[in-house]
C-alpha cells in the first residue's frame, strides 16, 4: 500500500491507478475543483503526503502547477505522452499498469530551497537546448529521470527544483546515447 494519496484528474484515471497499485486515489474532476478541495489536499499532504499524477498534456500541467502552488510538500509523478496515448487521446487512463507503477516509483518532491545546479549553458552544452534533436533528448531524459517532457526552460526548472544531481543527469544521458 502506498502511503501517499495519489491525485489524478478523473474517474477513469482513478480506475487505472487502482488497477496498477494499492493506494488511495482522488480526482480533481478537471480544473473546476473548489477551495474546499484544496484545503482537503493540504490536510492530506500534512498527514500522509500526496503524489500528483496528472495527464501529460497542457491541461494536466496547468492543474499540476496550480495544485503545487497551493499544496506544499507534494511529490510529482510524470507519464511520458507516448505511454499515455491511445487513439489520439492522452491521459493517465491510457497508460499500462507497468508504466503507472514506474511513474509513481519515480515520483519526486520539489526541493524547497532555491538551487542552481544547472544552467541554460549546461543544457546547450549537453544538447538539450538549441540543437536539432534537443526536444527528443529532453523527452527521453524526462522519462528516465521521471520528470516528464517539457520545453528547455521548464526542463531546466525541473532539473533544479526536483533535486536532480549532475551525476544522475550524466548517467541518464549515457543511457540515451547508447541508443542514438
Amino acid at each position: 500500500m502506498i502511503k501517499e494519496i495519489i491525485v489524478v484528474e478523473g474517474k477513469d484515471d482513478i480506475a487505472a491507478v487502482k488497477n496498477a497499485v494499492e493506494a488511495e486515489v482522488i480526482a480533481t474532476g478537471g480544473f473546476g475543483y473548489s477551495l474546499s478541495f484544496i484545503e482537503n489536499l493540504k490536510k492530506i499532504a500534512e498527514k500522509r503526503g500526496i503524489i500528483i499524477l496528472t495527464d501529460p498534456d497542457h491541461a494536466g500541467e496547468k492543474i499540476r502547477k496550480d495544485l503545487s502552488k497551493h499544496v506544499k510538500n507534494c511529490k510529482h509523478a510524470f507519464l511520458p505522452q507516448g505511454k499515455a496515448l491511445k487513439k489520439g487521446n492522452i491521459g493517465v487512463e491510457n497508460a499500462t499498469k507497468e508504466d503507472i507503477i514506474e511513474a509513481i516509483n519515480k515520483a519526486r518532491p520539489v526541493i524547497s530551497e532555491k538551487r542552481q545546479e544547472f544552467s541554460k549553458e549546461d543544457l546547450i552544452e549537453l544538447g538539450l537546448a538549441g540543437s536539432q534533436n534537443s526536444k527528443a533528448r529532453r523527452e527521453k531524459l524526462g522519462d528516465i529521470l521521471g520528470i516528464g517532457y517539457c520545453n528547455a526552460k521548464q526542463f531546466l526548472n525541473r532539473l533544479n527544483n526536483f533535486g536532480i544531481t549532475r551525476e544522475e543527469l550524466l548517467r541518464a544521458l549515457e543511457m540515451i546515447e547508447e541508443y542514438e
